[in-house]
C-alpha cells in the first residue's frame, strides 16, 4: 500500500541559492545555524525566496526574529527544554515544530505548543550509537494526539521502510542536497 507523505523538511545553515533552487517547490525550509549569530540580512533573503517561491520557513529556536519578519514559524530543537518557551501572541496560521528523541521530550514538545514534532534518529546516522528503526519509533509515537516527522539517516536505500511508520513527512540534510531532489507525493516510486 502506498503512503502519502505531505510534509518535508530541509535543514539549511546558510543561503545557498543555486541550492534551494534545485529542490522541489513542496519542501518546507527550517534554517538552523547554532555556530554563529543570525545575520538579518540572510535570514531576509532566506524568507524572500521562500515567499517567492511558496515554500514554509521556520526559523530555530528564535520565535521574536520568527515573529518580527513574518515566517512561518519556528523550530524549537530537543536541547531546548524550556516549557514557557511561548509568551508572545501568535500570528494566525503560526507554526510551532520542535524535535525530540524520547517520551520525556516528547511532553516537553507538547507542553511547548509543537504543532508537529520530529522524532530522531530514525535510522542510523554517523554521528550517534543509538536509533530508533521503525518499531521503536513506533512505539514512541503510540497514542499521542499530534503529528511526527521522521528524522536522521533517511536516504533512498531506506526512504520505503517510512511506509510503516505513523508520521505525516519527514526531514533531513543529506538527503535532499542531493543532485535528483525529491519530488514528494508517494513514497513508492
Amino acid at each position: 500500500m502506498q503512503k502519502k507523505i505531505s510534509q518535508l523538511y530541509y535543514f539549511i545553515d546558510k543561503y545557498n541559492y543555486a541550492e534551494l533552487s534545485k529542490l522541489s517547490k513542496n519542501i518546507n525550509i527550517i534554517y538552523r545555524n547554532y555556530k554563529k549569530n543570525i545575520d538579518i540580512s540572510t535570514l531576509i533573503s532566506i524568507r524572500n525566496y521562500c515567499k517567492k517561491n511558496k515554500i514554509k520557513f521556520f526559523i530555530s529556536n528564535n520565535i521574536k526574529l520568527a515573529i518580527k519578519y513574518k515566517l512561518d514559524g519556528v523550530y524549537i530543537p530537543a536541547f531546548n527544554k524550556e516549557i514557557n518557551f511561548i509568551k508572545y501572541l501568535l500570528p494566525i496560521n503560526f507554526k510551532i515544530i520542535g524535535s525530540a528523541h524520547n517520551n520525556i521530550e516528547i511532553s516537553i514538545k507538547q507542553k511547548q505548543g509543537c504543532n508537529i514534532i520530529f522524532v530522531s534518529p530514525i535510522f542510523e546516522v554517523k554521528k550517534k550509537k543509538f536509533f530508533l528503526n521503525v518499531i521503536k519509533f513506533n512505539l514512541l509515537t503510540l497514542n499521542k494526539k499530534i503529528k511526527f516527522v521522521a528524522l536522521g539517516g533517511i536516504s533512498e536505500k531506506n526512504k520505503n521502510r517510512l511506509n510503516l511508520l505513523t508520521i505525516c513527512g519527514f526531514a533531513g540534510i543529506s538527503y535532499f542536497q542531493k543532485k535528483t531532489a525529491p519530488q514528494g507525493g508517494r513514497l513508492n516510486n
